[in-house]
């Protein structure tokens, strides 16, 4: 009983804080299905990754707010509101989750499991030979609480993500990518810095303080169409 009690209070502590965030707040009145938009949305006002006429692929895309922000980026500048959610857009987005989102607009999603071979052939056709400009990762396990098995589940989610932009990024594209702080960081990161000219570590405001989350932006590959040995 005493367990339940506990785990009750964390419930309630959680749902408190999480109903006054300030990014939970902005993200209702804003339209966004989650609060990650604006982790995405201060890295590319930093590093002004996304742009009008791009293909951007989002992988780990539910519930969708990373596509919604890319959309909006897309959206005439004409547009009220300087970007709406439907209508018009200049540029592709493909989006890939294991779980199912709601339609939006413009975006071309499937549902699969990115570490299967025929999910991975699903998307290489999808791609269908056109360069991508940036590839957004926002993959992550379940987590066990076992921390070297949800590392190295993390770290082989990450290396697909960077094989799969390895394939098929423009010489000058970019990959973001969620990574956790802890057991195999380093490891990643020196995969980012074999792979890219530029690599960049990035703490959003919008993750919270709290959680082990981080990102790392490569841009410029090294060696376009030659992957890394991820084992040295």
């Amino acid at each position: 009983m005493k367990i339940k009690t506990k785990s009750k209070k964390v419930n309630k502590a959680w749902l408190h804080d999480h109903l006054n965030d300030t990014y939970v707040k902005l993200a209702q009145k804003e339209g966004y299905r989650a609060r990650a938009a604006y982790k995405l949305k201060e890295i590319d006002e930093e590093l002004k990754l996304i742009r009008p006429g791009q293909l951007v692929v989002d992988l780990g895309a539910a519930p969708g707010a990373w596509s919604q922000y890319v959309r909006r980026k897309f959206a005439p500048k004409d547009v009220v509101g300087g970007g709406a959610a439907a209508g018009a857009l200049n540029g592709t987005i493909i989006a890939l989750d294991i779980l199912p989102i709601e339609p939006i607009e413009g975006v071309v999603f499937f549902q699969g499991d990115f570490r299967e071979e025929a999910v991975l052939a699903q998307l290489h056709d999808l791609v269908n030979g056109r360069p991508v400009d940036v590839v957004i990762s926002d993959m992550a396990p379940n987590l066990s609480g076992i921390e070297s098995s949800d590392a190295a589940r993390m770290e082989h989610l990450v290396e697909l993500a960077v094989e799969f932009a390895q394939n098929h990024l423009t010489p000058n594209g970019a990959l973001v990518s969620k990574v956790f702080h802890g057991s195999g960081h380093s490891q990643l990161v020196e995969m980012f810095r074999k792979t890219f000219r530029v690599v960049k570590p990035i703490k959003p405001k919008a993750s919270r303080d709290k959680s082990a989350e981080t990102f790392l932006v490569g841009i410029g590959l090294k060696n376009p169409g030659v992957q890394v040995d991820k084992r040295s």
